[in-house]
């Protein structure tokens, strides 16, 4: 599955042509999805034991190191990593686009702010209502409940970056590749901004191991940029990529 940049429901155009008010709409509905699926995620994960299901990449490589560096007892963990490594992001973003740009590094802060606070409050709230499967019934809805999540973060990606209004530092990686790379293909773009979570991940092993990797991973490696290139045909088709800026 892969998104065609020329196709009618995903070509970009360079103005806007839907009002603040309802990019605000499909920015705040997309910013809760996308962090509910990277909780569900990492919470099927984590209780199911042994832990062989995983989390989608990104969030497994920045939950594992941000554990790694600030300990499994911090409360704030998981809004700590994902805030500092999501800039340290938008710093990558800033060098594959040959500018500094400002306004775009700060509109990933207000993207990472309310996302980082989101992901902390659906893990505490997630983590208090959902035991540790034992059963094999459980495991099953634990797994399929873990691809519904990486299938929420794919929607997500796609509702947000096409309204272009803010993005979280990963996705305008991946947005950058796509369109400035890629020639508009979702998964090659998304294989290739797996490239820094890898690295995340492999400083993480000595404290962390493999932990949060597994068959839930796998799933997002192979179709969530796929997800991501047929929600923009499915998902809202009317909304197209608004104002695309890629650099020189």
């Amino acid at each position: 599955m892969e998104s065609n940049a020329t196709s009618a429901t995903s070509k970009p155009v360079q103005g806007r042509t839907i009002s603040m008010s309802a990019s605000l709409a499909y920015f705040a509905l997309s910013i809760v999805v996308n962090s509910m699926g990277n909780v569900l995620t990492l919470v099927t994960s984590s209780h199911i034991h042994p832990q062989f299901l995983g989390s989608a990449y990104w969030t497994a490589a920045e939950n594992n190191l941000g554990y790694a560096v600030l300990g499994k007892g911090n409360s704030m963990a998981l809004f700590w990593a994902f805030m500092i490594l999501g800039m340290l992001t938008s710093v990558l973003n800033a060098i594959l686009m040959h500018k500094w740009d400002w306004h775009r590094i700060f509109g990933n802060f207000l993207f990472m702010l309310p996302f980082s606070i989101f992901i902390q409050w659906f893990s505490n709230i997630f983590n208090r209502i959902m035991p540790d499967a034992h059963s094999l019934p459980m495991i099953i809805l634990y797994v399929l409940i873990n691809f519904l999540g990486v299938t929420f973060i794919g929607v997500a990606i796609s509702i947000y970056q096409r309204v272009n209004l803010v993005l979280h530092p990963a996705d305008d990686l991946f947005q950058i590749l796509r369109f400035r790379y890629f020639k508009g293909n979702a998964t090659l773009a998304m294989w290739a901004s797996y490239i820094p979570p890898t690295i995340m991940a492999l400083a993480a092993i000595p404290a962390m191991g493999l932990a949060n990797f597994g068959l839930g991973t796998i799933f997002a490696l192979l179709f969530q940029g796929g997800i991501t290139g047929l929600a923009d045909k499915l998902i809202f088709p009317k909304l197209k990529h608004q104002a695309l800026d890629l650099g020189n």
